[in-house]
C-alpha cells in the first residue's frame, strides 16, 4: 500500500503513527502542500478533493480522510473496539476532532508554522484561540476521568486527537494548564512502538 502525505501535517502524522503502532508496512510518498502537489492532475485523479492523507491499496482502491483511514487500517486490532457502543464513542471523538478541534488548533498552527503568522492573517489566528481552548477543555474533562478518551485503553480516537494536540503549542495554545492532557500525551509517547512527528 501507498500513503501520500506531508510529514508536517497532523492529519498525515496520525496515519504514520498508527502504522508504526501496528507495524503496518507501507510506502510513504511525501507531498508538499504549499507547492501545490495535491492539486496535480495525477493526484486529483485518485482524490478529487485534493487533500492528504490518501491511502492507495495494492488493488488500486483509494481512501481519503485521515480518520477513515485510521479506522480502516485498525480494523481487527486492539485500537478499534468491536463493541458497537465503544466503536460509536471512538467515532464521536473523531467527529469532535474534525469539527470542534481541528478547525481551531490545526488552522492556528498552519497560520503560525506554515505561513509564518503574516499580519494579514493575525486576526484569524487570534480568533481561533477561544475555540481551541474550548476543545482542549472538553478533552481535559474526559481525561480527568479516564486515561484515554474511550476508557482504559488506547484507541484510534486518541490517535485522531493526538495528531494536532501534541503540537498545539505551535498554534499558540499553552498546554501547561491541562494536566490531564499532558499525562495523556505522555502515555501515548511512552508506547514502545511510538513514532514522533518529524
Amino acid at each position: 500500500m501507498k500513503i501520500y502525505g506531508d510529514i508536517g501535517s497532523g492529519n498525515c502524522y496520525k496515519v504514520r503513527l498508527l502504522c508504526a503502532l501496528l507495524a503496518i508496512e507501507h510506502e510513504w510518498i511525501h507531498l508538499d502542500i504549499l507547492a501545490g502537489d495535491t492539486q496535480a492532475p495525477d493526484f486529483l485523479a485518485n482524490n478529487p478533493a485534493g487533500k492528504i492523507p490518501l491511502l492507495v491499496l495494492a488493488d488500486g482502491r483509494c481512501l481519503s480522510e485521515s480518520n477513515a483511514i485510521l479506522n480502516f487500517l485498525a480494523t481487527g486490532s486492539e485500537l478499534l473496539p468491536q463493541d458497537p457502543f465503544l466503536l460509536a464513542k471512538v467515532q464521536q471523538w473523531q467527529f469532535f476532532e474534525q469539527y470542534s478541534h481541528e478547525p481551531y488548533i490545526a488552522v492556528a498552527r498552519f497560520i503560525a508554522k506554515y505561513l509564518g503568522l503574516p499580519e494579514s492573517r493575525r486576526a484569524e489566528y487570534e480568533s481561533k484561540q477561544q475555540g481551541g481552548h474550548k476543545a482542549l477543555a472538553v478533552m481535559e474533562t474526559q481525561l480527568m476521568t479516564t486515561p484515554y478518551l474511550v476508557g482504559e485503553t488506547l484507541t484510534t480516537a486518541d490517535i485522531s486527537l493526538y495528531g494536532y494536540t501534541h503540537v498545539a503549542q505551535e498554534g499558540g495554545f499553552d498546554l501547561s494548564c491541562y494536566p490531564a492532557i499532558q499525562a495523556w500525551l505522555n502515555n501515548i509517547a511512552a508506547h514502545p512502538a511510538y513514532l514522533g512527528m518529524e
